[in-house]
């Protein structure tokens, strides 16, 4: 199911199985996933000072290199991720920055993926078929 998602070959596949032990009962949402991975940011508030969000301290490393390799990867092979990829580059994101945001995406798909149960589409499933 999973190698079937462009950009998360076998290998990029089973490293994420390794790093997360294959139970996504553990994080709960993606947003936990997400952060557990490094490509989320996170609060860094103190007083009255709010809005700090900064990259997480503490994260796995494993997790950290599978999320972006994926997004480059998926950026060369797949034409949905790469007009993702463009329009950040168009908002002024740096190459960095919008790989960063396109691997959070694909942490969401990732996750609706596996809470479902289902294969990677290009197209969006049908709302009415449901």
């Amino acid at each position: 199911m999973i190698t079937s998602m462009p950009g998360l070959g076998i290998i990029l596949g089973a490293e994420f199985l390794a790093a997360t032990g294959g139970d996504m009962a553990v994080f709960g949402t993606a947003d936990r996933l997400a952060g557990f991975g490094g490509v989320a940011p996170v609060p860094r508030d103190s007083g009255k000072i709010s809005g700090n969000l900064r990259r997480p301290q503490r994260y796995n490393r494993r997790l950290q290199r599978v999320f972006p390799t994926s997004a480059l990867f998926s950026i060369r092979h797949c034409a949905e991720s790469r007009r993702f990829y463009e329009r950040k580059r168009a908002e002024g994101k740096r190459h960095t920055q919008a790989v960063l945001a396109l691997a959070r995406r694909r942490v969401n798909v990732l996750w609706a993926l596996l809470r479902d149960g289902r294969c990677y589409e290009f197209s969006p499933p049908n709302a009415l078929a449901a």
